[in-house]
């Protein structure tokens, strides 16, 4: 990319090292020099500050600044790493990470259940993982009554819960996700494994965890 874009790689907040991004994440040094070009793209689509807020993520995924969605929140929350309201390139880079197709499982897993951990009380509870079945359904377009997203949600419970106790935590879910794997399905980002300069556009598909969840 040369010294000018190396420079201009530099005066980004939150600069971090490509070669150290790459040793802690799956992607090679010309790939995190690739993601920067699309982290680039993205943080100034409408604040050109070198950060992506939370508007600028909504625009990436749904095409609309002002579109509110609680995955779309949950997305941008952990991937704010810091919690100081923007992400990050470092912060980009680690988080998308997880989505590579060689990423460990149990790093999806950890990323899936810090999502629906709505409260960030270390468990999943039951009101929290119907408002994010809803969440996905509205997100996907899915039209589902109101009885059978109870369904699923007492199901799911039935099936993770099995300490009896009303909440799932993180060992259970690991458990009940290795039993159901198609539930991280959409954790797996297959075009991350050949970053090229041309990157395809930045998105995530939801449809799959609610038909894992129906399949249960």
């Amino acid at each position: 990319m040369g010294c000018f874009a190396s420079r201009r790689f530099k005066q980004v907040p939150g600069y971090e090292d490509p070669a150290v991004l790459a040793a802690e994440t799956p992607f090679t040094v010309t790939e995190v020099k690739y993601l920067y070009e699309l982290f680039r793209k993205l943080s100034s689509s409408i604040v050109d500050d070198g950060l992506i807020h939370k508007k600028e993520l909504n625009l990436a995924l749904f095409g609309n600044q002002n579109k509110r969605n609680l995955f779309a929140d949950r997305i941008f929350e952990v991937f704010d790493r810091k919690r100081n309201g923007v992400i990050e390139f470092g912060e980009f880079v680690r988080s998308l990470g997880v989505f590579h197709p060689n990423a460990p499982t149990v790093e999806k897993i950890t990323f899936a259940f810090r999502l629906y951990d709505l409260r960030q009380t270390g468990f999943i509870e039951r009101e929290e993982l119907k408002e994010m079945v809803l969440a996905l359904l509205n997100e996907s377009e899915l039209v589902i009554s109101e009885d059978f997203v109870e369904t699923i949600v007492g199901k799911t419970f039935s099936d993770a819960d099995t300490k009896g106790d009303d909440k799932i935590d993180q060992e259970e879910w690991r458990e009940f996700v290795l039993k159901n794997p198609s539930l991280i399905k959409n954790m797996t980002l297959p075009y991350l494994k050949d970053i090229t300069p041309v990157f395809p556009n930045f998105s995530m598909g939801s449809d799959t965890e609610i038909q894992g969840m129906e399949n249960d």
